[in-house]
């Protein structure tokens, strides 16, 4: 480990800047990371600081088989820029950090702490004790010693929020390993997770979205198998709350009480991300998913009986091992019959320390390069379809941030349906800021997006929108913040579908 400059004069703020890489948990955490942080005092970099500010932080993952590679490539930039930088720091945390615990500091000897997914709140207790005794400073509870939500926070949005409502996970699906490093499941009691939702909203924030390892899984902690419904229908009873949305469910779990509260509270938006994973009972038994094909399409069907505008999203694995051309067709047939919006599509990739990096009859690479971009080109198709019935619907659009990469080309704005599909709009004469509501009629679909290419129809200004304003308004006085690279609020804008969008594991 490189020295600490230990006569850093007192008072001096120090910077941060945290990569995030992973699932929705690891954006939340990176929240919660960042409030720690500028509670003890540090402050944001500059953006496109890349590596220059006093304290780095990786929150990691550990699902994808490169994950070690990706942060020890990562890790070795940024050590000649630590050994010309007296007093910088070097953290990494998360689920590789769980996983690896004492590994990272023999193959990376300049960081200075490691902390794993159960003890983030550490983070600043370690970094001073690793800069006063000039030691790695590798700290990995294995239970959680306190639920995230109680740590302060930096949200990332002044209008939408992520509220963890459980941790952990009771799944023994084959090819993951988030249960082995986050643990067994641990809910929140309601009143908590209302309480927190009530002072978001307080603070101008008009969308949640309720986050959970296996989401709609909560109450098995605390003894109620309708807790999740009934929360469901609660949050519809907070004043100033508009949307409500959550991810990700388990099939499994996904109850008709569930489906009925969807329907009957209205600001529970009507879209469902539920992962499919794979379209073969065969192949579902080998993931150790506890349901089959036609458990699967069944609950879609109820879900678009009662929700008949509803936006179904999915993760899907190809080339599972074992997967044959009778799998693979199986799940195209699903997806055929499901009709997705949108599929989040991963070529399977050995997760190390999963039984099903084991298995025999591991799928070779051009097999499932082939079958992968049939699927892909197949979802596509059904993609375009859907948002093609949109058109000429009139919608409601909750301003977005940043969503749009050709806005400022195009002069137009950005935002998100009741459905959580992205549509981009003509700028209105009026100011319209991150937030506020727009209606708009729907002119032409793209297989990822929709356009609204006639004048908006009207504005609503919004506390949200306000909130933002005030936000931005009080940012234009400090430095720049650093973006943590995280998707965005809500459902994230269709990655690339070869992008590791997170940890599907759901």
């Amino acid at each position: 480990m490189s020295s600490i400059d230990r006569s850093r004069e007192v008072g001096v703020t120090r910077s941060y800047e945290i990569r995030t890489y992973g699932c929705q948990m690891n954006v939340h955490d990176s929240e919660r990371l960042a409030g720690l942080l500028e509670d003890a005092g540090y402050v944001r970099a500059p953006e496109g600081a890349d590596g220059d500010a006093d304290v780095v932080v990786f929150n990691t993952c550990a699902v994808r088989e490169n994950a070690d590679n990706r942060l020890y490539g990562n890790l070795g930039h940024l050590a000649p820029k630590k050994a010309g930088r007296p007093g910088m720091q070097i953290a990494v945390g998360g689920c590789l950090a769980q996983k690896d615990r004492d590994t990272i500091v023999k193959k990376a000897p300049w960081v200075d702490v490691v902390f794993g997914t159960h003890n983030i709140g550490k983070l600043p207790v370690l970094l001073e004790r690793a800069r006063v005794q000039e030691e790695a400073q590798v700290e990995i509870a294995e239970s959680l010693e306190a639920f995230p939500s109680t740590l302060p926070t930096r949200r990332e949005s002044a209008y939408a929020a992520w509220v963890s409502i459980s941790v952990g996970c009771n799944n023994t699906c084959t090819f993951c390993i988030v249960p082995a490093l986050r643990g067994k499941e641990k809910d929140r009691r309601p009143g908590d997770i209302l309480a927190e939702v009530e002072a978001l909203v307080a603070e101008g924030v008009s969308e949640i979205t309720l986050l959970g390892q296996n989401v709609n899984a909560y109450g098995s902690d605390i003894g109620d198998r309708e807790a999740f419904s009934k929360l469901l229908r609660a949050c519809g009873a907070i004043d100033g709350l508009e949307r409500v949305r959550f991810t990700s469910p388990h099939p499994r779990d996904f109850t008709d009480d569930v489906i009925a509260a969807m329907a009957a509270t209205p600001n529970v938006m009507p879209q469902l991300h539920m992962p499919l994973q794979s379209g073969s009972d065969t192949v579902l038994k080998a993931m150790r998913r506890s349901y089959r094909q036609e458990r699967y399409l069944g609950i879609i069907e109820k879900v678009r009986a009662a929700i008949p505008h509803a936006a179904i999203t999915t993760d899907i694995i190809v080339g599972f091992p074992g997967e044959t051309e009778e799998d693979f067709e199986q799940t195209l047939h699903v997806v055929r019959e499901a009709r997705f919006a949108q599929a989040f599509t991963f070529q399977y990739s050995k997760r190390p320390g999963t039984p099903a990096a084991e298995m025999a009859d591991q799928i070779p690479k051009e097999v499932v390069q082939a079958r992968y971009e049939r699927l892909v080109a197949l979802q596509e198709e059904i993609s375009w379809e859907e948002n093609k019935k949109q058109v000429g619907r009139t919608l409601e659009l909750m301003v977005a941030e940043g969503e749009g990469r050709k806005d400022g080309a195009t002069h137009r704005l950005s935002g998100r349906a009741p459905d959580s599909r992205l549509v981009h709009f003509t700028k209105p004469d009026q100011d319209v800021r991150p937030g506020d509501v727009v209606t708009v009629e729907i002119t032409y679909a793209a297989p990822h997006h929709l356009l609204a290419e006639g004048p908006v129809l009207d504005v609503r200004r919004t506390r949200a929108g306000d909130a933002w304003e005030k936000r931005t308004a009080g940012a234009a006085a400090e430095p720049a913040g650093v973006m943590l690279g995280l998707p965005k609020i809500g459902v994230p804008e269709p990655l690339p579908v070869a992008a590791n969008s997170g940890c599907g594991c759901d």
